[in-house]
């Protein structure tokens, strides 16, 4: 009785979104109200995140049950928003019954859609793993169209959208998917005897994938950071997040304040970890520079503020663990090129070949070109020799792999080594030929 309550209400109440490019000198101020209910905040930053605006400063406030914030943003070039079609999608897709998306935690099942099959892997984190992952894929007749990689603290988690090479569509039988599942566990598991390596088919566009990538390792406990693993970024060029988490006792809140290096999507990151931890966000605000400040007053579902100590050390940790998963750690390397068969499990070998571990990857398909992202570091951690990224850029070509951004120093060169040089003709010949005997 009280969720058909609550959607009258709402049916009463539609959202309203108001853009203002007046009042701000240097952005567009985007006023959000609604009746409110746990998620809408996650629905209404989620839509920003997508169409990757950057929020420079951002105020919420949702008490009386009503939900009213306002975003100061600005495209990724740090412009105001003046495309009408980027205006006319955010307001009708806050403003409509779209915006009332599926449950915080959707089951897993075996639905592929009619254009792809979506798989969601987990495990234990290695060098080569995505590049072993990929030739198991091309192996089984799957074409990778998009696909999500995160990693964090010794841990592995993607979103993969895969088709048949035969019939560019889903993959349906159910004896194949059997297969699919069985040997990329095999490959997640490698040679430990971890039983935490998962493989699952999941019903496409039932969570938003960057969502669901933070579920995947929440659930895998990734936040608990082992004293025997450490960090991968170098002290020099990482610091960690500060979060504090304190009382509120004449409001009855807990009031959790970070500060930490700022990004794209961070806000989106912290409001979907809170969301999925079952906590509301009363009231917040948020500005952004070379440092990022967030202030959130919350409590849980149940209208209680964080009471014990264990509680508040669970929080810091997750919300640490927000923060860093999608960190742009390492060199980031953009891959531009017609789309082909076996595409991402050649680049991915090379990758391997010349000793690059992918800290993280996005993987998209845009009319018959393959546009990927790699951030990739040596398989210690540390930053790569130029001159490794040079060989790779001439096997591949200079302007199909071209180097965006770098968040380490350039080291030192280091000494000569043996490198393999024997996949330059992988991009000028399309034939699976080529990719026998030679995939592990």
């Amino acid at each position: 009785m009280n969720d058909e309550y609550e959607k009258l209400i709402r049916r009463l109440n539609p959202p309203r979104v108001v853009f203002d490019n007046i009042s701000c000198e240097d952005a567009t101020v985007i006023q959000v109200d609604s009746v409110n209910k746990h998620g809408t905040l996650l629905q209404v930053v989620q839509v920003l995140a997508d169409m990757n605006l950057t929020i420079k400063k951002a105020y919420i406030s949702s008490d009386g049950g009503w939900f009213m914030d306002v975003f100061n943003v600005t495209d990724y070039n740090g412009n105001k928003i003046r495309d009408e079609e980027v205006i006319n999608y955010i307001q009708k897709t806050i403003e409509s019954n779209a915006s009332l998306w599926p449950p915080i935690r959707d089951s897993v099942g075996v639905m592929p859609s009619e254009e792809h099959t979506s798989i969601e892997l987990t495990g234990i984190d290695r060098p080569g793993l995505l590049s072993e992952v990929c030739a198991v894929l091309t192996d089984l007749y799957c074409n990778v169209v998009n696909a999500e990689i995160w990693t964090h603290n010794s841990r592995a988690a993607a979103v993969v959208h895969v088709t048949d090479y035969s019939t560019g569509r889903a993959v349906n039988d159910p004896k194949r998917l059997f297969t699919i599942k069985k040997l990329l566990c095999y490959v997640l598991k490698g040679n430990s005897d971890c039983q935490t390596a998962q493989t699952r088919l999941s019903p496409p566009g039932s969570t938003h994938r960057g969502r669901r990538l933070h579920q995947i390792m929440f659930d895998d406990r990734d936040y608990d950071r082992m004293e025997t693993v450490s960090h991968s970024i170098s002290e020099e060029n990482y610091r960690r997040p500060q979060i504090t988490v304190s009382d509120c006792p004449e409001k009855d809140y807990t009031v959790i304040i970070m500060r930490s290096k700022d990004r794209p999507k961070l806000l989106f990151d912290i409001v979907c970890t809170l969301t999925d931890m079952q906590y509301v966000v009363f009231h917040g605000m948020v500005t952004t520079g070379m440092e990022a400040y967030q202030e959130f007053y919350i409590r849980h579902v149940d209208g209680r503020p964080i009471k014990s100590e264990a509680e508040r050390e669970r929080v810091v940790q997750c919300l640490e663990a927000a923060i860093e998963r999608r960190a742009s750690e390492g060199l980031e390397l953009e891959l531009c090129t017609e789309d082909r068969v076996g595409l991402l499990s050649d680049i991915t070998r090379i990758f391997r070949e010349n000793g690059l571990t992918i800290r993280r990857a996005e993987i998209s398909t845009k009319s018959g070109k393959a546009v990927d992202t790699f951030y990739v570091t040596d398989v210690t951690g540390n930053p790569v020799d130029p001159r490794i990224v040079d060989s790779i850029q001439q096997q591949i070509g200079q302007t199909i792999l071209q180097i965006k951004h770098n968040s380490y120093p350039s080291p030192k060169p280091a000494q000569e080594t043996t490198m393999s040089f024997l996949f330059g003709s992988f991009f000028k010949c399309p034939s699976l030929q080529n990719l026998k005997g030679n995939r592990y």
